[in-house]
């Protein structure tokens, strides 16, 4: 224990433990390697439900595109969506893209340097504003996230679902009096790093963790039942039917707008099909809501999960006959080439599409489906 000046309390040995522990070998990683402020934001927002290792390599593209604030903000969003391809939550690309052109517009292209600040722009909760304040600045406020959630759940025996609000609540509120007494940075990622590398969700290394001396979990055999589990959530799940309508040597695309999941990325048309529709039922309304007859044949079926639901995808390329797209918004579609889809920004499923367009034999026949399929509209 050492006793702080000026404050009647105690701050136990362990905050600066594992402080000297972060600073004797942390894992290296591009945004550690001369830091500033922007690398720590863009790091912090990449690793956002992204793994470490799936983050890096595009992490070093990002920076060699858009080495700085100003190049960020002046790049077409279509630049940016198109390097964060594969990264998934796309939202949080649209919102990096928002948040620096606010950055230059109103903080001379200067990232912000307090988390009151950084709460104020798009796509930064409280757990990234405290990463980026204290790590980039040395602010002493805490980053809790799901890994440092877990290490303090065990380390204090807290009993609340790591999910509940008084769980983060009764957190912050003990760590607060000890990160003002300890470097901000190597604190809050020292427990990051805890997280990651040692107090693993399964079978915690509790013989190599500095914190393991102090651990209520390990002291009383509760490693496995800490953090409190909840009832899982039951993941929903879609079947949706997607077109590639091809036109002389070209494909339909359409752009992604109105606030949806996948807004600024340019996707096949698709539509979830419905309960006890055939899928030769959906490719029709597909066509129909594009304005084009097609003959179609199948392309590709698979399987793709997000965080909150998972679909089955059916795809069909759809020979074009006829129709103009008047359904279709100018700005909203295109005509693109197979071998130009690699530059334009699509998510992953309309990628999976695509690759499997540009590799479908000819030699494979055209099946004229019987329901829906070459309407009139």
């Amino acid at each position: 224990m050492r006793r702080c000046q000026g404050e009647a309390m105690t701050v136990p040995q362990w905050p600066f433990q594992l402080v000297a522990w972060f600073k004797r070998g942390h894992r290296p990683m591009p945004w550690r390697s001369a830091p500033t402020p922007y690398k720590v934001w863009v790091s912090e927002i990449m690793l956002q439900q992204t793994r470490v290792a799936t983050a890096m390599p595009y992490f070093d593209r990002f920076m060699a595109a858009f080495p700085d604030v100003a190049s960020l903000a002046a790049a077409p969003l279509e630049s940016v969506l198109l390097l964060w391809e594969g990264l998934g939550y796309y939202s949080r690309a649209r919102n990096l893209h928002k948040a620096a052109q606010h950055m230059v517009e109103r903080n001379d292209g200067a990232v912000p340097s307090t988390s009151a600040e950084l709460l104020r722009l798009p796509g930064i909760g409280p757990y990234t504003a405290a990463a980026i304040a204290s790590i980039a600045f040395g602010e002493a406020v805490p980053a809790i996230d799901g890994n440092v959630l877990r290490v303090l759940t065990r380390l204090w025996g807290i009993p609340t679902p790591v999910r509940d609000p008084v769980t983060v609540t009764t957190i912050r509120k003990r760590l607060m009096p000890m990160i003002r007494h300890v470097d901000p940075s190597a604190f809050n990622q020292g427990l990051m790093e805890t997280g990651a590398l040692v107090c693993l969700p399964r079978r915690p290394r509790c013989d190599a963790c500095v914190l393991a001396e102090a651990c209520f979990a390990r002291r009383t055999g509760r490693t496995s039942e800490l953090p409190a589990k909840t009832r899982p959530r039951s993941i929903p799940h879609h079947p949706v039917v997607a077109v590639a309508v091809h036109k002389h040597g070209r494909v339909l695309i359409v752009k992604q707008t109105g606030g949806r999941m996948l807004e600024g990325l340019w996707e096949f048309p698709k539509v979830r099909r419905r309960s006890r529709e055939t899928s030769q039922a959906a490719i029709g309304r597909v066509l129909k809501q594009a304005g084009v007859r097609a003959i179609s044949r199948p392309l590709v079926a698979f399987r793709h999960s997000y965080s909150h639901f998972s679909i089955t995808v059916q795809a069909f390329r759809c020979d074009w006959i006829s129709g103009r797209l008047t359904r279709l918004p100018r700005g909203e579609r295109q005509w693109c080439r197979v071998k130009d889809l690699a530059a334009v920004p699509m998510s992953r499923v309309s990628r999976r599409i695509g690759d499997a367009l540009a590799g479908m034999r000819r030699s494979v026949p055209l099946r004229r489906l019987s329901t829906g399929i070459g309407l009139r509209v």
